[in-house]
């Protein structure tokens, strides 16, 4: 994911612009009328601190704050929004929540609600009204802040991280288009290598991009870290053999990346160094802003994750859910606020400012005209759809987020693919992990 210069966001500033975003006169006048007509009215005076992951997609931040002033102004409420970045988000929500204060909202990552089952405002009427009038919620992203009957969260939208590469590279390889299968992939990213185009895939705490592939891979062998009744099976001669396909993947990737975060690799393949790796839309957007990139802009394809052996797709793609703590003093405004995010008058707007980086969780919104805004979006559309959710087979909740957080399937295949540690040994500190978590 990409690190932005002020630059590049006046030029998102530009393109929120042609995208038609509801903003100005417009976006008040509905967010004045909404205000009078929605279920939950702001208490008088109410005030609202809400966190967020910082932005890859200027456009998006763009539309994302003119809701924000939009919403204040129309109920009177005062916001006051921050971001942090991908790795800081979930410390910094687990320190709101075991002082019970700094924040009303945190807008997180995969499971995050699921983290504070007890300190988080059950939000069950804002998930069925908008439920109800935008045609249901996929499947992964409600498994996602569902605990039981209860909603513990709002899957706003999910980032949905795809293959990109440079199709040039591709077809010299001697490929037509990226496989779809696990054995012809590996070969495409062999003939890359040697060809002196490298793939490369984060194997460092990336939390979007490393648990991404390697649970692709993990969960495409049919390899799981718990089956449905949570017991844990991660130690499985299926983990083994998903071991030893990514450690074959990861000899033809760039070195360096056993210590890559979430930009990494946008940095590597915008300078030219990568050309195949992991992501959201962002570096496409990226190299399509910037004018001196406009013959890699042209060059950069989108591709689904090829499917494994047990035959159907098995994306871990990065749920964003919003909550609302229980020690918020203004509900009615958190669920407002929440509720309004989601309207179509402005939801609809900001897919087209996030450009694709967003894809949405309300089945309403398949038909968005983000999709066919440009060919390259269309893929990154079905990522809702194609997700399991972060527990795999077993039960989301506090447990399945924690393994999540903690990085235990990531480090279990940069143990293995680095030689730090054996086959065994890297199942058998996983496994030991999951049992703490797990008991």
């Amino acid at each position: 994911m990409h690190d932005l210069t002020r630059r590049s966001l006046l030029q998102g500033g530009t393109a929120l612009a042609a995208t038609g975003m509801l903003t100005g006169p417009a976006l008040l006048d509905f967010a004045k009328a909404w205000a009078q007509s929605a279920p939950w009215k702001a208490e008088p005076g109410a005030k609202l601190t809400v966190m967020r992951w910082k932005r890859f997609v200027p456009a998006e931040d763009d539309a994302f704050n003119a809701m924000v002033a939009a919403f204040k102004t129309a109920t009177g409420t005062e916001m006051n929004v921050f971001s942090e970045s991908f790795e800081d988000v979930q410390p910094k929500a687990s320190v709101a929540a075991n002082t019970g204060s700094g924040l009303d909202l945190a807008w997180g990552l995969h499971t995050l609600p699921q983290l504070f089952p007890t300190k988080v405002l059950k939000l069950n009427d804002v998930a069925d009204y908008l439920g109800n009038k935008y045609g249901g919620w996929t499947e992964a992203a409600a498994k996602t802040c569902k605990q039981g009957n209860d909603w513990l969260g709002i899957p706003v939208a999910t980032v949905g991280g795809y293959l990109t590469y440079r199709k040039s590279a591709v077809e010299k390889a001697g490929f037509k288009q990226v496989p779809s299968d696990f054995p012809a992939y590996l070969e495409l990213c062999k003939a890359l290598k040697k060809n002196n185009t490298p793939a490369g895939f984060a194997l460092g705490h990336a939390t979007g991009d490393a648990n991404a592939w390697v649970h692709n891979i993990l969960w495409g062998h049919n390899a799981w870290t718990v089956d449905k009744d949570d017991k844990v099976i991660i130690n499985s001669p299926e983990t083994m053999k998903a071991l030893d396909y990514a450690k074959q993947l990861s000899e033809t990737f760039i070195p360096g990346v056993a210590s890559w975060n979430d930009s990494s690799n946008n940095k590597a393949f915008l300078s030219g160094e990568l050309f195949l790796t992991s992501n959201g839309i962002s570096i496409y957007v990226a190299a399509k802003d910037d004018p001196s990139k406009k013959e890699l802009a042209e060059d950069i394809g989108h591709a689904l994750w090829p499917v494994g052996p047990i035959g159907k797709p098995t994306e871990l793609q990065l749920a964003v859910p919003i909550l609302a703590f229980n020690f918020c003093k203004y509900p009615n405004a958190a669920k407002a606020f929440i509720a309004f995010m989601l309207e179509k008058e402005n939801f609809e707007k900001w897919l087209s400012g996030a450009r694709g980086y967003l894809t949405q969780t309300l089945n309403a919104y398949d038909s968005a005209p983000v999709w066919t805004a440009d060919p390259n979006n269309a893929v990154f559309g079905q990522a809702s759809k194609r997700a399991l959710p972060a527990s795999g087979i077993g039960t989301p909740g506090e447990k399945a987020a924690t393994a999540i957080a903690d990085f235990i399937v990531v480090d279990m295949f940069a143990n293995y693919c680095t030689g730090a540690k054996d086959g065994k040994a890297a199942m058998a500190e996983a496994e030991r992990q999951l049992k703490r978590i797990y008991r």
